[in-house]
């Protein structure tokens, strides 16, 4: 799993059929004391979560099983809006 921030959406009007009805959001990834990095990623959102939210990804196979779709091609899901975040420095 993977924390991070959401700071945009994305669009495509042209996809594979299978990704048809899902929302993509980006995401930045948070480092060890939850800063944003520069890396980011694109994920599903299953969760409705927003702009600024800090959320929970998964990837890989566990992202498409969370949908319930094996056939879409999708190697990021958002599962969790983090309500608080605590880091031991």
């Amino acid at each position: 799993m993977v924390i991070g921030q959401v700071t945009g959406h994305l669009w495509a009007t042209r996809k594979d059929e299978n990704l048809s009805g899902f929302k993509f959001l980006v995401v930045r990834k948070l480092d060890y004391k939850g800063d944003l990095t520069h890396d980011a990623i694109v994920a599903v959102d299953s969760v409705g979560a927003g702009i600024g939210d800090q959320v929970i990804i998964v990837g890989g196979s566990s992202a498409r099983y969370v949908l319930d779709d094996k056939k879409a091609p999708i190697d990021a899901t958002i599962v969790g809006i983090i309500d608080s975040l605590e880091f031991d420095n």
